[in-house]
């Protein structure tokens, strides 16, 4: 019983340490410190609270009770949003592209508006400045500008 007592640590505990928001630089030093291991299972979705390639959740938590040589499991925040492809969405109402594009995690910044017979419907989009064509990909909370129709054009007039 010694021998089994020795060979598995018994009654050996140590407190995992609290990683958030540590770099891997640090997290290595702390860990070889303390005799434990890390393997880092992912990258979670972007959060804006938490370094760039720093840990958000860790298993187990911080306060539990290990052996030595335990691996503790790390999921890192990634550099930034993920980049999320632009619809097509010419030609529709203002009203049917804005929750759209904020149901995808855009945001709506300026709204412009130029001659065209379509009252209210989206004619282009940009993003700082440039213009921006279904298929392409934006990072997730990038802005984009709408250049809307106003109406004024009809058939009767010139140009």
């Amino acid at each position: 019983m010694k021998w089994l007592d020795y060979s598995t640590n018994h009654d050996q505990r140590i407190e995992v340490p609290n990683l958030s928001k540590l770099s891997l630089d640090v997290v290595d030093q702390k860990l070889e410190e303390m005799d434990l291991r890390r393997e880092i299972l992912d990258s979670a979705n972007y959060n804006p609270d938490y370094p760039k390639y720093s840990v958000i959740e860790q298993v187990p938590k911080p306060g539990d009770f290990v052996k030595e040589n335990r691996k503790i499991y790390l999921n890192l925040n990634p550099s930034g949003y993920n980049k999320i492809e632009i619809p097509s969405l010419l030609g529709r109402t203002q009203r049917q592209v804005e929750p759209t594009l904020r149901s995808l995690g855009f945001e709506i910044g300026d709204i412009t508006h130029k001659p065209n017979i379509a009252k209210n419907a989206v004619l282009e989009m940009r993003h700082k400045g440039k213009s921006v064509k279904p298929g392409d990909k934006l990072m997730k909370t990038s802005v984009i500008d709408l250049v809307l129709g106003d109406g004024t054009r009809n058939y009767n007039s010139e140009n």
